[in-house]
């Protein structure tokens, strides 16, 4: 450490040097060599240091504040940028939330429209399972009612959720003829008996043929025939029976829907028969549908 009287001599000599004559910073003198000292000259070069010195710290500092104002510039730009980021966030938190929303009734709806048509089915189950009941009991009791008569006169048989009873040539007519015989009569009027009590079952008769030509005064062919004995049955159930009428329809197949093949006897007389077909109402069931 310098003492306090050298320090004091040294700022004189500069002072006084300054005061003299102005000398910028680096700049030798020509002054006389009497007053070149060496602490003259070791002034000088201490002056010239403080001088790069002081131009150093006002480069640092004007970089400081050149590296100030561009911070403060990046963080205006930053700050406007997050403001736009917070902006579109919350539009697109808005537009998810919305959407979500949307999907979430949309689901709903669907869940809904799914349970609405689950207890649908459930309903449409139960009245085809009522139904199924239904022509299985009436099957049984037709069967009960029909047991004096021989396996090839008539059969009952259920199909596809109907009641098909089957009777044939030998116990209805004659060949040839449309008239109703004694004991196709007994049959018909027991299963009317049967049919009296279930009003809610629709009833087709059917008459069917073989495929051997009939021409007659009265039938022009098969078809003719076939229609005629479908008929014949129906006057039996509303004549003597008192059937609503409302409730039969009546057909004529002809030989074009035979059971058997026609090339053999056996398949001819099977072929020839008058089928009688019980179908459930269907009116619950189609307008659940119709919903």
């Amino acid at each position: 450490m310098r003492h306090p009287i050298t320090l004091l001599a040294l700022f004189t000599s500069v002072l006084l040097v300054s005061c003299a004559t102005h000398i910028p910073c680096g700049v030798e003198t020509d002054q006389k060599a009497g007053l070149q000292s060496k602490k003259y000259k070791a002034s000088l070069a201490e002056r010239d240091s403080l001088c790069t010195r002081t131009k150093s710290l006002e480069e640092e500092v004007s970089a400081g504040l050149t590296r100030e104002k561009g911070l403060n510039e990046d963080l205006v730009e930053q700050k406007k940028r997050y403001d736009v980021l917070m902006k579109n966030s919350g539009e697109e938190v808005d537009n998810l939330s919305n959407h979500l929303m949307t999907k979430e009734a949309e689901l709903a709806s669907k869940e809904q429209l799914l349970k609405d048509r689950e207890a649908r089915l459930k309903v449409l189950e139960d009245i085809v399972k009522k139904q199924d009941e239904l022509m299985n009991a009436l099957s049984d009791r037709i069967k009960k009612a029909l047991l004096g008569f021989d396996a090839d006169e008539l059969s009952v048989e259920t199909r596809n959720g109907k009641v098909y009873v089957s009777m044939s040539d030998k116990l209805l007519f004659r060949s040839g003829s449309d008239a109703v015989e004694a004991k196709g009569i007994e049959a018909l009027i027991k299963l009317g008996d049967v049919l009296q009590r279930n009003a809610d079952i629709n009833i087709q008769i059917e008459g069917h043929t073989d495929s051997i030509p009939i021409a007659t005064a009265r039938f022009r062919d098969n078809w003719d025939l076939s229609g005629a004995r479908s008929t014949s049955v129906v006057r039996i159930l509303t004549d003597k029976k008192g059937m609503a009428p409302e409730r039969i329809t009546a057909s004529g197949k002809g030989e074009f829907n035979p059971i058997a093949p026609n090339k053999t006897a056996e398949g001819r007389a099977k072929n020839r028969r008058t089928e009688i077909i019980l179908s459930p109402k269907l009116d619950d069931l189609m307008e659940l549908l119709g919903k």
